[in-house]
């Protein structure tokens, strides 16, 4: 499951946030970024709470967006209903 790089990837892209903006607000790699985005890589519960914070110093309704769009089961209900 990569909802979270999805979800991250989503927000950045509504909001016109680069991954690096991000990065440098998280004080992070930019390419930490980028293996979240392109979900080669999924972030840990603390880099989920870390993410929101970096979004929340580049744009308050961004860090709410990343977490509602996280907090969705919608997605996962529709994987459960095909099985």
């Amino acid at each position: 499951m990569r909802k979270a790089g999805k979800s991250l990837r989503q927000v950045l892209e509504a909001y016109g946030i680069s991954q690096n903006k991000l990065a440098i607000a998280m004080g992070i790699g930019r390419s930490t970024i980028h293996h979240w985005v392109n979900e080669s890589r999924d972030p840990g519960g603390d880099a989920i709470l870390e993410i929101r914070k970096g979004l929340n110093k580049l744009n308050p309704a961004a860090a709410e967006e990343f977490i509602r769009l996280y907090l969705d089961e919608s997605e996962e209900d529709e994987l459960v209903d095909r099985e």
